[in-house]
């Protein structure tokens, strides 16, 4: 039996092909991107501004199928995971994060990460597979749906490519998947609220620099190179020099700062000599450094620093005129760290739709 193509990875240049090929006129191929974008349709039969018949037809040849969703967790501010089966039977993770006036969502681009980052639980189960199109996009179909279904008149406004696995290496799916994101006669988010997060593929930071520059993102975690090595393999390809080099080159959007992501690990990274580091290997870069206090673990040998250890790191990049803000910890109740509902759902009978809400969503700061 031949697989059915889901609309939900196409581009509307693409679905006007599929649609002008079964003797349409093209303007139903718009009128069905708005319903997969705007509306985040679930089925050809909510599409009731096209003729029965054509949504007959598109289910004959189409199929618009979603992700199962498997758990939803919601903590008590209002971070909602999301931990959606794949047709394969694997399990990736979305997290809406509620903001003031705003909620953001955080996608994954892979099953699992062939990083191995040492900090990261995602690690722990391997890399399986990258994402495609339609699975990155259907992430924010259902984000939406839910918000939605939940009442909330807050926009979506904000898509950080931050879940589970390393998005430039599912280069060509993310490229594709950040086009449809951007369409202005589609989802319409604008670039600089589509966020990558990188733990710094040089090659491909420069291809997305020409491809599709957008808000970015740097995994950072350590000042110098064999700190750096010791936390996070990838570091042995890509020198900070090398990275540093690639950032101060990248093109800005609307002037925007670069994201540079910093997980204080206790008695690791978080001492005054890695903050006077980290200030000599930025300054004079556009940044804005994002504090992150670890969330613990029992898998992962590392603890959270403490408060004053914390703050004291933040206070001398703010001395050195740095904006520099500290994360508050979110969805710790809610296995909300990269990989840990997944974890936590492997070898367990997955019972679907299982959901846990725990309070209704508020409002906090993520970015």
């Amino acid at each position: 039996m031949i697989k059915k193509p889901n609309l939900r990875g196409h581009t509307l240049e693409e679905i006007r092909s599929l649609i002008t090929s079964l003797e349409e006129p093209s303007y139903r191929a718009d009128q069905v991107y708005n319903w997969l974008t705007c509306r985040s349709a679930k089925s050809f039969q909510e599409m009731t501004n096209l003729p029965k018949n054509l949504r007959e037809k598109l289910s004959n040849y189409f199929e618009l199928s979603l992700p199962q969703i498997v758990e939803i967790l919601r903590d008590e501010e209002g971070t909602t995971k999301i931990a959606l089966r794949l047709e394969d039977g694997e399990i990736i993770e979305s997290v809406i994060i509620p903001e003031r006036d705003h909620f953001t969502l955080c996608v994954s681009t892979q099953v699992g990460c062939a990083l191995g980052c040492k900090f990261c639980l995602t690690a722990k189960t391997g890399f399986k597979r990258n994402l495609e199109v339609k699975e990155i996009i259907s992430q924010v179909v259902i984000a939406k749906n839910l918000l939605k279904e939940g009442g909330d008149t807050l926009p979506l406004r904000n898509i950080v490519f931050m879940g589970m696995g390393e998005p430039l290496a599912n280069y060509t799916n993310l490229i594709k998947a950040l086009k449809i994101l951007e369409d202005k006669r589609g989802f319409n988010f604008s670039r600089k609220r589509l966020t990558v997060s990188t733990a710094g593929l040089v090659p491909e930071l420069r291809s997305l620099a020409r491809d599709f520059p957008t808000a970015l993102a740097l995994s950072l975690h350590a000042p110098r190179d064999d700190l750096r090595q010791s936390l996070m393999p990838i570091a042995k390809r890509y020198f900070l020099s090398e990275i540093i080099d690639v950032l101060r080159s990248f093109p800005r959007i609307k002037n925007g700062r670069i994201t540079i992501e910093y997980i204080l690990i206790k008695e690791v990274n978080d001492s005054l000599r890695e903050a006077e580091e980290l200030y000599q290997l930025l300054k004079g870069l556009p940044v804005k450094i994002n504090l992150i206090p670890f969330n613990p673990h029992e898998e992962l040998p590392f603890s959270k620093p403490t408060e004053d250890r914390i703050f004291s790191f933040q206070r001398y990049l703010l001395s050195k005129r740095m904006l520099t803000t500290v994360r508050k910890s979110k969805g710790v109740r809610i296995s909300a760290g990269c990989g840990q509902l997944r974890r936590r759902l492997e070898g367990k009978p997955l019972t679907p739709n299982t959901i846990n809400f725990e309070s209704t969503i508020g409002t906090s700061s993520f970015l």
